[in-house]
């Protein structure tokens, strides 16, 4: 069976986290830098090779100051480590299995998938969309700073979540 090549498309995907700020509301972040593939057998997505890398750079939480906090080597550090990437071990179709590296540290992560499903769009090039969603502990990856107001508060969680929604367009 010939191996397919589906390439992550830009225009309709979002890599999107959340995390807990003074443990009483959320801030939410985009990566709006970012770029995937997924290699099949056939047409079936189960067992595919899915590699997925984020410009640290493209960090976008809608606060300029906080962005540039997260950049900095108290956080990702990405003048050191600008990307951070994901290369799947497996996917049974609902459950996607792989190494996340994150400053330099990797970890084994487990993230569940919807397959949203696959359609052809105007121009007849064959697309496919997934929503993934997960959470990871940031102090696994290094990412351990920690702020502590007068009162007390931590000012950010530990648990990141993510909601990445991509789409993929079938390589020719």
């Amino acid at each position: 069976m010939a191996t397919q090549k589906w390439v992550l498309d830009p225009m309709h995907s979002e890599v999107q986290f959340k995390v807990k700020h003074l443990v009483i509301s959320t801030v939410t972040g985009f990566f709006k830098s970012f770029e995937g593939s997924l290699e099949t057998e056939g047409d079936d997505f189960a067992n595919a090779n899915i590699t997925f890398s984020l410009d640290v750079n493209s960090i976008d939480t809608n606060q300029e100051q906080r962005d540039g906090h997260l950049k900095s080597a108290e956080f990702f550090d990405a003048e050191q480590y600008p990307s951070i990437t994901f290369k799947s071990t497996s996917f049974n179709g609902e459950e996607l299995k792989g190494d996340l590296t994150i400053k330099g540290i990797t970890k084994p992560v487990t993230l569940e998938v919807e397959h949203g499903g696959t359609a052809t769009d105007f121009y007849g090039n064959t697309k496919a969309g997934f929503e993934v969603v997960g959470k990871i502990n940031r102090k696994d990856f290094g990412l351990t700073w920690d702020g502590v107001t007068e009162a007390g508060s931590i000012v950010v969680g530990e648990d990141i979540k993510l909601i990445i929604n991509v789409q993929f367009a079938k390589q020719a």
